[in-house]
């Protein structure tokens, strides 16, 4: 395969050979999912596509590689001295066969192992990852990344993404508030309210998860309340992030939670080179993550001018280390700390 092949905007299926790839199981479900979400995919070949010329002779590390695709897109687009493809599931041999079918495994080399236990042949130019969960850290991938980086990066070396940014909206959200509350007060005809503490209890206590916010819904213009420097953040930041807002609401509705995603910024290996973002807001083209919608209670009527002050923390749980709370603080045009509203939702799979 020859690199205009792969850098005319082909979907990623067919250049690393999916039509014979036969997925089975939930994890191969999940790599067909990622690769199917093409602003994902499309992202990372256009950062190496973009970078092509600085990487040549570089030694780059793939951590959490998947089916390989973006090792792929190093060896093909670039011409790189080697790349490490590394996965610690069961998926390696999958890669390793990926790998011999698109004609790379004299520069790419498949590891199975995972971060904490793995052994390189030498440290390497550039690590590149593709570790963002919902709400940017869930499951927290970042760790494996962020101690590959300290065992492995070269000093001055690149990360990619080498940042990362956690958004967040206030927003109306009429469908799920009915579906979910209002539904129970007179369903048929009959009266089921009583069903509506245990339904605020079962639905509104958890983050929902793939959320389509459309670009209506927002009350205010969105901010980054927590930015992540691939450089210099470390394994005990993880333990517990903490960003302030204060939102200007920009027309009146009602208030029903706040909405997050992310978005991942790419620096250019070249000093005046054109970085590049990854965005899963409502904003941009949806992506497999979507948003993150956490509801509250019961929602507020605000109107324009009106100010939404508050803080958002993300909690490391200290046993599950994969999950975490996500705790809001907020009130609305008060200064009181007695008006001052908080909810915790607790973030599992």
């Amino acid at each position: 395969m020859h690199e205009n092949d792969i850098s005319e905007g082909h979907e990623a299926e067919e250049y690393v050979g999916l039509v014979d790839f036969v997925a089975e199981g939930d994890e191969q479900r999940l790599h067909l999912e990622m690769l199917s979400d093409k602003p994902r995919t499309d992202t990372y070949r256009q950062v190496i596509l973009s970078n092509s010329a600085s990487l040549r002779g570089k030694v780059v590390m793939d951590l959490g590689c998947g089916t390989g695709v973006i090792s792929l897109f190093c060896a093909l687009l670039a011409q790189p001295a080697a790349v490490y493809a590394v996965e610690a599931s069961s998926m390696a041999e999958h890669t390793e066969e990926l790998v011999r079918q698109n004609g790379c495994e004299e520069v790419v080399t498949v590891f199975q192992d995972r971060a904490e236990n793995l052994t390189l042949p030498g440290k390497v130019d550039v690590l590149v990852s593709e570790w963002m969960g919902n709400c940017l850290l869930f499951e927290y991938m970042l760790e494996s990344v962020l101690l590959a980086r300290d065992r492995w990066l070269k000093e001055g070396g690149m990360m990619w993404p080498s940042s990362a940014c956690l958004t967040l909206v206030p927003c109306q959200a009429f469908s799920d508030y009915r579906q979910k509350m209002e539904f129970w007060e007179k369903p048929y005809g009959l009266d089921f309210s009583y069903l509506q503490s245990l339904a605020q209890k079962e639905f509104l206590s958890k983050p929902k998860f793939s959320h389509h916010l459309l670009t209506e819904d927002c009350l205010s213009t969105p901010a980054d309340v927590i930015t992540l420097d691939m450089v210099t953040i470390q394994v005990s930041d993880l333990e517990r992030l903490k960003g302030e807002f204060s939102f200007s609401v920009e027309k009146s509705g009602m208030f029903h939670g706040f909405t997050v995603w992310f978005s991942a910024h790419f620096q250019s290996l070249e000093e005046d080179g054109p970085s590049l973002e990854l965005n899963t807001g409502p904003y941009s083209e949806i992506t497999h993550w979507k948003q993150t919608l956490f509801m509250l209670d019961a929602p507020v009527t605000v109107e324009e001018g009106d100010k939404i002050v508050g803080s958002i923390r993300l909690q490391r749980n200290p046993i599950w280390r994969r999950h975490m709370t996500v705790t809001f603080s907020w009130n609305i045009n008060g200064t009181e700390v007695s008006t001052v509203q908080t909810k915790y939702f607790p973030m599992w799979r």
